[in-house]
């Protein structure tokens, strides 16, 4: 197929078989071709006789949507019509995103990743499985595309707050490369989700006889370093341009896997690098709607992990930005994981919370029963945080006690319960509400409800992934970026942060309405593309940035098909 703009129009010449078009879902347009397609394509009578407008095809799609009565229903009616006709889908999901998103990807994600070998029923993305390994190069040129701009990859490992779901951690790159051209203009013909199946160690998948994985325990250590790194020479081969994500991998392979290849591919890890911008803009837009300083901010993480720890990072990095050494700015960011507080006398520390660890001799003067088992309540007590963040997914551990001791220290609270599904959540804000008396500034991991305290609505801003990844995404494809740097996340989250309802009025939201998401995402690329030129990043960057990054939106629109002469 060659594509080309002509007139402002998007042409693709086909060589294929009418059954061939009407079965690829980038090019089925179902009742949508012109008289002059069907004629020179080979398609009269394989249609009804009526040419639908896309406005009236939405129109059926969309009734067919709200007839769906479960979630899971919801979910699996978008994700045929995803495989059917994807330029249908996102011009649906384009018209409603706030009423969309939850069913394209959180919440709904995890029921579909848990139940994914149950209501498999599609054949999208590349599965590379452990016993192929020696067939990794024939499985790469199987790949169906020429060109790809983003892979996002999982193993499946770390679903969310549901842990291991080995192969059905598919549904997770599906989710966020449909959000990637849904708000970042990235063209989904240019898109690949892949599953790296190296096996899973949940035992009910183990002994579940519709599994569709490798039904043998998780692959570790050096075989599974090599197979990761099998995977990543053999597919920037093939798409030596290629931007990759890293998805959901456990916590003791994300950081090493982002090291490992940060400085050689052009790839980032969201759960580490899109976690941390999305909560610096919630924090951002929170400190400006209250006319705070971020020097002047004492932050608690609540959940030690590789999220947790990317959060603490870049909330440093804010700090230095703003004139504080970094070892003044980690005094003022307090770790917590499944043992409590991390401070240098911990025992047993992993080398994430090292990073961050507090110094002994500082936390001796709080006088605790217990140096190894600080708890949430002790360092609420004693650190004072004016930002508690959850990352734990430990449901319900943000109690009524421990947010009423923190508001004594701080007028309005900032609170982030992160843990994703909502089951997983630290709070749920209409607690967090009225504990606080309507002063919590609060952003979720999944989505809530408004909230009303005192005839006064507030609304929940989601604190999700979705505000930052696509516009990173499409400024680095935009700028021709060869890598991708923490500085990108930073300005990024800036830029968010400046669309803030809060900013406005100090009880509204701390993040935008979706239906802004996609303008927003175009200036985080410019922001995004700019920065990756100003650190060298570029081997060809764009003469015009604005014009790169406006180029390389997609719009859901049915191409013009004609016969490849």
């Amino acid at each position: 197929m060659r594509r080309s703009i002509e007139n402002g129009e998007e042409v693709v010449e086909v060589d294929l078989e009418p059954n061939e078009i009407l079965h690829d879902p980038i090019l089925h347009k179902g009742t949508g071709y012109s008289d002059e397609e069907r004629s020179e394509l080979g398609l009269h009578g394989l249609l009804p006789y009526h040419v639908s407008t896309i406005e009236e095809q939405y129109n059926r799609a969309y009734a067919k949507f709200k007839d769906r009565r479960t979630d899971i229903g919801k979910y699996s009616f978008l994700s045929s019509l995803q495989d059917r006709n994807e330029t249908l889908f996102y011009y649906l999901c384009s018209k409603h995103p706030e009423e969309m998103l939850p069913y394209i990807y959180t919440p709904t994600v995890g029921d579909a990743s848990l139940k994914y070998s149950h209501i498999y029923s599609q054949n999208r993305g590349i599965y590379i499985s452990y016993p192929h390994k020696d067939r990794m190069k024939e499985i790469v040129a199987n790949i169906p595309r020429d060109e790809v701009d983003v892979i996002v990859v999982t193993d499946g490992a770390r679903i969310l707050g549901l842990g291991d779901l080995g192969v059905g951690g598919m549904a997770i790159p599906v989710g966020k490369l449909a959000l990637y051209s849904l708000f970042g203009g990235i063209h989904p013909a240019r898109t690949l989700p892949i599953t790296l199946d190296v096996g899973t160690n949940n035992k009910s998948l183990l002994n579940d006889p519709l599994y569709l994985g490798w039904q043998h325990e998780r692959l570790d250590g050096k075989d599974y370093d090599e197979f990761v790194e099998s995977f990543v020479q053999t597919i920037t081969k093939r798409y030596p341009n290629v931007l990759i994500q890293w998805e959901d991998f456990a916590k003791n392979q994300a950081q090493p896997l982002l090291d490992r290849y940060r400085e050689r591919i052009c790839c980032f890890n969201d759960d580490i690098q899109g976690t941390a911008g999305v909560v610096v803009a919630g924090i951002l837009a929170a400190i400006k709607g209250v006319d705070g300083d971020i020097k002047e901010q004492r932050i608690v993480l609540f959940g030690a992990g590789s999220a947790g720890i990317g959060i603490a990072e870049l909330i440093t990095q804010a700090m230095i930005l703003e004139g504080m050494s970094r070892e003044a700015a980690k005094e003022r960011i307090f770790v917590m994981g499944r043992n409590g507080l991390a401070h240098t006398g911990s025992e047993g520390l992993d080398a994430l919370k090292k990073r961050f660890a507090q110094k002994e001799e500082t936390i001796q003067g709080w006088g605790v029963n217990n140096m190894q088992e600080i708890s949430l309540k002790e360092t609420v007590q004693h650190a004072k945080p004016t930002i508690l963040i959850g990352t734990s997914t430990q449901p319900g551990t943000f109690t009524e006690e421990i947010i009423v001791e923190m508001k004594k220290h701080v007028a309005r609270p900032i609170i982030f319960p992160l843990s994703n599904p909502t089951s997983k959540s630290e709070a749920v804000p209409e607690d967090l509400m009225k504990w606080t008396k309507g002063q919590a500034l609060i952003a979720t991991g999944s989505p809530f409800p408004p909230v009303e305290y005192e005839g006064r609505e507030h609304i929940i801003g989601q604190c999700n992934n979705v505000f930052i990844f696509p516009g990173v995404g499409l400024g680095v494809l935009a700028s021709k970026a060869t890598r991708v740097t923490d500085r990108m996340f930073l300005v990024a989250a800036d830029v968010l942060s400046k669309y803030a309802p809060i900013l406005n009025n100090p009880y509204a939201s701390l993040f935008p309405r979706l239906d802004q998401l996609r303008p927003i995402s175009r200036d985080i690329a410019i922001a995004v593309a700019n920065e990756a030129i100003q650190e060298g990043v570029c081997k060809t960057p764009p003469k015009n940035v604005e014009q790169a990054v406006q180029e390389a939106m997609w719009e859901p629109k049915y191409p013009r098909l004609k016969k490849a002469r």
